[in-house]
């Protein structure tokens, strides 16, 4: 595979362009060898069979999206469940008994979430924004992410971030979130109004993890994605100039490498990581909510 050329290209006498970035793309950084794959190789090498979690995970977001689309009459728990039904992928799954499981459990998780949701009063109004994208930038970075809800509560804005994973989380998920930070500092300037509170719904259980931003720790995360962006830079820099690929990209293999979409391409990866069939990161079905 032959690597891209640099993602910026600088004229004589001309400021460099800023450095566009999400926040997937900043934290597929942390393994360097993931982000050339993903990012600088041309053409893009394949990707490994789909995940049924992440089936799972496509199938709860876009039925939760699709549920603000109702009329306001029909914006029931019982068809939020509906809609995971319907938009249901099969991919991944070991069989259609285990796809079919799933769907249920899914549905079923939707349906136990909206019902929390209405009786928090947090659908009574409408949201600024759902799948929307926010942007803001810097002296070096163009940023831009597309967050699940955006709430307006007592006037300021609150972010909303769905997690289906099979892991608990905790406060410190919702405070260490970059993501998040970077989806407070864009609604700010998309919208013009202040936004300080970030918060992880953990569809599968119902818990809401939140934490409210300071300017000080807003700029912590600001100051780690322009970090995160000089380093992708220097490295792409060095890339064009004609280094190797894998002085230049290491990968950084640890356990997480078995899930990683190119783990038949880094040998590094395969081995220190055991191989997982598609299915592996569903969990156990009927989870209990606390």
């Amino acid at each position: 595979m032959i690597p891209a050329e640099s993602e910026q290209l600088e004229f004589a006498g001309l400021p460099r362009p800023l450095f566009p970035a999400t926040p997937s793309k900043l934290t597929t950084f942390d393994c360097p060898r993931r982000y050339r794959l993903t990012y600088l190789e041309r053409p893009a090498p394949q990707k490994g069979p789909p995940w049924a979690h992440n089936t799972v995970g496509a199938a709860v977001h876009v039925a939760l999206a699709r549920w603000w689309q109702l009329p306001v009459e029909q914006r029931t728990a019982e068809s939020g469940a509906s809609l995971v039904r319907r938009h249901w992928q099969s991919d991944g799954f070991a069989d259609s008994a285990q796809s079919e499981a799933w769907r249920n459990q899914a549905a079923e998780w939707v349906r136990q979430y909206l019902t929390d949701e209405i009786q928090r009063g947090h659908t009574t109004e409408e949201p600024r924004g759902v799948e929307r994208t926010v942007a803001t930038r810097t002296a070096v970075l163009a940023i831009s992410g597309r967050a699940d809800r955006i709430d307006e509560r007592d006037g300021e804005l609150v972010i909303v971030d769905y997690k289906t994973g099979r892991a608990r989380l905790s406060a410190d998920d919702a405070a260490g979130s970059l993501a998040l930070a970077l989806y407070a500092l864009g609604a700010r300037r998309t919208f013009h109004q202040p936004c300080s509170r970030v918060e992880l719904h953990h569809i599968p259980t119902g818990i809401v993890l939140a934490y409210e931003h300071s300017e000080e720790s807003l700029q912590r995360q600001l100051s780690r994605a322009e970090q995160t962006a000089t380093d992708i830079l220097a490295a792409t820099d060095t890339l064009s100039a004609g280094a190797d690929p894998d002085d230049v990209f290491e990968p950084n293999p640890g356990p997480g490498c078995s899930w990683c979409d190119f783990r038949r391409l880094c040998p590094e990866g395969v081995a220190v990581s055991p191989h997982k069939d598609s299915w592996a990161g569903l969990g156990t079905l009927d989870s209990e909510r606390p």
